[in-house]
C-alpha cells in the first residue's frame, strides 16, 4: 500500500469491495496464486497487503454486448473464478454469506465473494440470474457496465427509462428474495435512487468516488449517497486518481478535450473469439500513459476523500472498493 500505510495489523479486518482479477485468468490462462511481473493484484499481493476478504469482479465489458456474447462470457468467467479459488484453496475460499467470512478467516484464508460487473444478460433474464446464484454469485451490478440496458440507465449511457423500469424492479425483488447484493456502481443518479427505494435490503455502490470531490457522472452524488446510506447501504471508494483528485481530472480534460472512442473496437459481427483476442491486448487493465508529476494524486488526497465520505454519510457507510487492475492511476505512494 502507501508509505506508512499497512493493512497487516492483527487488529484490523480488511475487506476490499472490488478487485479485477479473473479477466487475466480467463484470457491469458494465468494462475491467481502466482506473483505477476505486471499489473497491481494477484493472490500473493492480496495476502501481503493484509486483505482478509474481497469481492472478485466477474467482469463482462462492453465489447461483448453488440454480438450478444455477454451471457456466455459471464458463465465462462464465473467458472474460471471457481476453478482459480479451488486451485488455490489452501489460501483462499469462496464465501456465500456473511458467516462464511468469519469461518474462512479463522482458517487463515482469504474469503472471496463473486460480484458481477457488466451485463450478465442485457435483457435481465431472471432464470439466468438464478443459475448464476446457484453457481455462487452473491452480488451483481445492474447496468451493462457503462451502458444502459433493457431495465436500467447507466451513468454514461442513454437515458432510456428515467432510472429503472418495471422489469428492473422485478429483478431487484428477485435479488432480494435470493439474498443477492444489489450493486448500483455505474448507474445513473435516478437509477441509484430508484434502486435504493425499490430494494427491501441495503444497496451497495461497490467502487467509485464522490461527485462533491470530482464532478464526474461515474461518481455518486451527495443526494444519492445519503439516500443509499439511510437504508443501510455502503459506498466503496475506488483508489484511482480519476474519481478522487480534481487536479488529476483537470489534467485529463486538458489532455483529452475530445472524447475518444473505446480502446477496444466494438463490432456486432465479431465472434467471441475475436473479442477475446482484442480484449487480451488491453490486459492488465493499468494506465498506459505516464502522468506528469504535478498531476499525480497523493495519498493525503485519498484520505481527504475518505473524510469527506465519513462526514457526509457516517463511518459505517464508507468502505474500500479499490478497483486494482481496473485501469486506475494509483496515488504516487501506492503500489
Amino acid at each position: 500500500m502507501g508509505e506508512g500505510i499497512s493493512f497487516n495489523s492483527k487488529k484490523l479486518f480488511v475487506m476490499d469491495g472490488h478487485i479485477h482479477v479473473m479477466s487475466r485468468q480467463l484470457l491469458q490462462n494465468l494462475n491467481i496464486g502466482d506473483r505477476y511481473p505486471d499489473g497491481t493484484v494477484d493472490l500473493p499481493r492480496i495476502i501481503e497487503g493484509g486483505i482478509n476478504a474481497c469481492f472478485f469482479s466477474v467482469y463482462t465489458p462492453e465489447p461483448y454486448y453488440p454480438g450478444r456474447h455477454e451471457v456466455k462470457n459471464t458463465f465462462r468467467i464465473v467458472e474460471v473464478a471457481l476453478q482459480q479459488i479451488e486451485k488455490n484453496n489452501a489460501k483462499i475460499e469462496l464465501a456465500l454469506n456473511a458467516s462464511d467470512i468469519v469461518r474462512i478467516s479463522k482458517k487463515g484464508k482469504v474469503a472471496a465473494f463473486l460480484d458481477l460487473e457488466g451485463g450478465f444478460d442485457l435483457d435481465g433474464d431472471l432464470n439466468i440470474l438464478r443459475a448464476l446464484y446457484r453457481l455462487g454469485l452473491r452480488s451483481a451490478q445492474l447496468t451493462a457496465h457503462n451502458d444502459s440496458n433493457s431495465f436500467i440507465d447507466a451513468c454514461y449511457g442513454k437515458r432510456l427509462w428515467g432510472g429503472i423500469n418495471a422489469h428492473g424492479r422485478e429483478l431487484i425483488a428477485e435479488m432480494n428474495r435470493l439474498g443477492m447484493m444489489i450493486n448500483v456502481a455505474h448507474a445513473s443518479d435516478e437509477a441509484i435512487l430508484q434502486s435504493v427505494e425499490a430494494s427491501s435490503d441495503p444497496v451497495i455502490y461497490s467502487h467509485g468516488g464522490f461527485r462533491g470531490i470530482v464532478d464526474n457522472k461515474r461518481c455518486i452524488s451527495d443526494h444519492a449517497a445519503k439516500a443509499l446510506a439511510a437504508k443501510g447501504g455502503v459506498i466503496g471508494l475506488q483508489f484511482g486518481s480519476g474519481f478522487n483528485d480534481p487536479n488529476y481530472s483537470k489534467w485529463i480534460k486538458l489532455s483529452n478535450p475530445v472524447e475518444k472512442p473505446p480502446l477496444i473496437p466494438i463490432s456486432k459481427d465479431a465472434t467471441i473469439e475475436e473479442v477475446d483476442k482484442m480484449a487480451a491486448t488491453e490486459l492488465p487493465f493499468v494506465p498506459a500513459t505516464e502522468i506528469p508529476e504535478e498531476y499525480k494524486m497523493d495519498v493525503a488526497q485519498l484520505a481527504r476523500v475518505i473524510d469527506y465520505g465519513v462526514n457526509l454519510v457516517g463511518e459505517d457507510h464508507v468502505a474500500f472498493g479499490c478497483d486494482f487492475d481496473g485501469g486506475i492511476p494509483l496515488a504516487r505512494q501506492m503500489k
